[in-house]
């Protein structure tokens, strides 16, 4: 099969980026970074390095407060050879079901803190820019079914650590095959829930043991890269 013309698409999935949830908004280390940061403490990323306190009664508190997952995961997609020749579409889906769009062209900030005013101004108008009618990142409302519907698709490609071990061209390949996006997790810790494995056609592994996402998707990336004989 001739894949010149293909286009891998990753979904960073359940991803481990959002506000501040409404039940800690008063706990006295979201106060005090919202205050020292100039900024309503609902309008501010959960990051669990500086709430890890308030943070022990949330929900499924081992897969959130990470944005830091998202914004190394997306210089290497978007500063790779593979988005750079046009041949990457990197879809953000959080934790609590908000799809993060992002143009290829958008250069990510370098530094952590303005990744986080960037994600914080993305979720807050739901466009970067605000108000733009070709905006370089865009959040919806929308949960993972509705995504690859939106996607066109209804089956997905899943990486995980107990799934069959396979090259990362190989997985690519698979995926350009049957016009399947592949889905890494965007959390730290814990399990994709069981919606997303019901979409599961393939579950893959490039590696026994559990893995950084970041060099999942530098590993998926440059294998697609050696598929499309981009390197």
């Amino acid at each position: 099969m001739n894949f010149s013309e293909a286009t891998t698409t990753i979904i960073l999935a359940e991803s481990a980026l959002e506000f501040i949830p409404r039940e800690i908004l008063g706990h006295p280390s979201v106060v005090k970074w919202a205050r020292r940061r100039g900024k309503n403490p609902a309008e501010t990323l959960l990051d669990v390095s500086l709430h890890y306190f308030a943070m022990k009664g949330l929900r499924e508190r081992e897969k959130r407060g990470r944005p830091d997952i998202v914004h190394i995961s997306l210089l290497e997609a978007l500063s790779s050879p593979l988005n750079l020749k046009g041949k990457l579409r990197f879809v953000v889906h959080t934790i609590n079901d908000y799809v993060i769009f992002i143009d290829p062209a958008t250069r990510i900030p370098r530094n952590y803190l303005r990744f986080v005013g960037l994600m914080e101004q993305a979720l807050k108008y739901g466009k970067v820019p605000p108000g733009s009618s070709k905006p370089l990142i865009e959040v919806v409302s929308m949960d993972f079914p509705r995504l690859l519907q939106e996607l066109g698709v209804s089956e997905i490609v899943l990486m995980d650590e107990r799934g069959s071990i396979e090259k990362p061209s190989e997985i690519c390949r698979i995926s350009l095959r049957e016009g399947l996006p592949i889905v890494i997790g965007g959390f730290p810790r814990g399990d994709f829930s069981p919606v997303i494995r019901s979409y599961s056609k393939y579950v893959f592994s490039i590696y026994p043991e559990p893995l950084d996402t970041w060099v999942v998707v530098s590993r998926i990336v440059t294998g697609c890269e050696e598929l499309l004989h981009i390197l």
